[in-house]
């Protein structure tokens, strides 16, 4: 197939491309606005500066990640009009909701409280501006909530049938909490909250660094490691779980996931390949590292548990294979690593190097932190590979093929175009959020702002 003049595939990959650079913002909204929750409750509690400051400064790159995030996200939604019109005209009426919930009652809330968070400190007293940094936050969750349930419906459709070539909806709430969703948008809430705190973790590690503002950086810096000690495991243990129940749910997701091609035998267990290249035309792995009763324990919690084989499905019903092998082990090396990256600090912070005099010792721990940065929006965006190549070759699982979903009207050159201008204009975004937020991370927090007169209250005291 020449993929260049496929409009379905071009389709595909500008979906993916607008989706990957769009994936990459809301993680951070939603843990700093988690962040910022935490930040001010301090400084009401304790009446320290520190506490104002850190909200302040983290508040600023909220907003620049936040504008992004908006501006990216949009034009996803009118691609499912333009490139997707049979799968919008037959599920619209359900899935259109869903979106429609996350622009009115999620979109609207934050933005309606952000200016408040952001400029409304001369303009409101403390316990209003503590409740609209909480509904910042809470709308931010649950802008994450609603596109779950929309994306895991399509990963397990539940609350209705399809009737003449309609969605209709028989139980709306057994629609909107789907079998995939308690798992799915936990393990997603937790990757958000990991996210925010390497990168809470890398831009305090890079201050300290250049020497400024060490004790103001050690701070958040020590803040992100405790948190990210209780919330890396967790992300494992909630990824576990989830795994389980995509194998129960989607089980030729998982055999593609890890190229696992012969159902095991009663009384043996399947092994798991911890590499291999699979070989989808002839049915095989041209090589592998397999662990033996592996993928058995993992899927089944059991040595020797029976975990389907690709085999077992027909041809035109098995999901791809070398993408989403490669990218589930890019996002589980990923967490390891964070997960080691915390013992290591942990192990420097009991051996007293954390302190404001010893701080800047710790280079290639900073150094770290910052990869760990990087690599967890690597693995966001991995995990939503996995998750959605996975699926394929289905738009709702069992119920609409990808290739009917398409607009079949579309010219491979008309989606060629688009996809050529969302290139050129994510692009000039990059940019300017590079810029901006680099402009913000030079100024650095400003160590002499002083609450307006209506937040000082005790502050005296102190």
């Amino acid at each position: 197939m020449d993929y260049l003049t496929d409009p379905l595939f071009l389709s595909r990959l500008q979906f993916a491309f607008t989706t990957a650079f769009h994936i990459t913002f809301p993680p951070l909204t939603i843990g700093l606005a988690v962040y910022l929750v935490v930040l001010e409750w301090l400084w009401l509690k304790t009446h320290d500066l520190t506490y104002y400051r850190q909200f302040r400064f983290w508040a600023g790159l909220f907003a620049v990640n936040f504008a992004v995030g908006v501006v990216s996200g949009i034009p996803l939604e009118f691609q499912f009009g333009t490139n997707w019109g049979p799968f919008s005209a037959t599920v619209g009426n359900f899935f259109g909701q869903i979106l429609g919930f996350e622009g009115t009652m999620a979109f609207m809330l934050e933005s309606a409280f952000l200016y408040i968070m952001l400029f409304g400190w001369k303009r409101v007293g403390p316990k209003m501006h503590f409740f609209a940094t909480i509904m910042v936050c809470f709308a931010a969750s649950l802008s994450a909530f609603w596109i779950l349930v929309a994306n895991s419906w399509m990963q397990t459709p539940s609350g209705g049938h399809i009737a003449n070539g309609i969605f209709v909806v028989d139980d709306y709430l057994a629609a909107v909490f789907s079998p995939d969703l308690p798992l799915a948008f936990s393990h997603m809430y937790l990757a958000c909250l990991e996210v925010s705190l390497f990168v809470v973790g890398a831009v305090s590690g890079a201050y300290i660094l250049l020497g400024r503002d060490t004790a103001f950086f050690l701070r958040s810096f020590k803040f992100a490691a405790v948190a990210a000690l209780v919330v890396a495991p967790l992300q494992a243990l909630v990824g576990d779980l989830n795994g389980q129940e995509i194998g129960r749910l989607q089980p030729a997701k998982v055999a593609a996931i890890e190229s696992h091609w012969e159902t095991n035998k009663p009384g043996e267990g399947a092994p798991w390949n911890m590499l291999a290249w699979p070989d989808p035309e002839n049915e095989r792995n041209l090589f592998e590292i397999p662990i033996p009763y592996g993928l058995s324990l993992l899927i089944t919690h059991s040595l020797t548990g029976t975990v389907p084989g690709l085999k077992d499905f027909p041809k035109e019903d098995r999901p791809p294979i070398v993408l989403p092998f490669y990218s589930f082990r890019l996002m589980v090396g990923v967490g390891g690593l964070m997960i080691g990256v915390m013992a290591w600090t942990f192990l420097w912070w009991k051996r007293g190097r954390l302190t404001p005099e010893r701080a800047g010792e710790n280079k290639l721990l900073y150094l770290a932190w910052m990869a760990m940065a990087a690599g967890g929006y690597l693995a966001v965006v991995m995990g939503w590979v996995t998750r959605e190549v996975g699926r394929q070759p289905w738009l709702v699982y069992g119920l609409i093929r990808t290739a009917d979903g398409h607009s079949p009207n579309l010219t491979a050159g008309a989606v060629g175009l688009s996809l050529a201008g969302f290139v050129a204009a994510y692009t000039v975004l990059s940019v300017l959020f590079i810029i901006f937020m680099a402009k913000r991370l030079r100024l650095g927090p400003d160590m002499d702002e002083l609450p307006p007169p209506a937040h000082r209250r005790g502050l005296a005291a102190k």
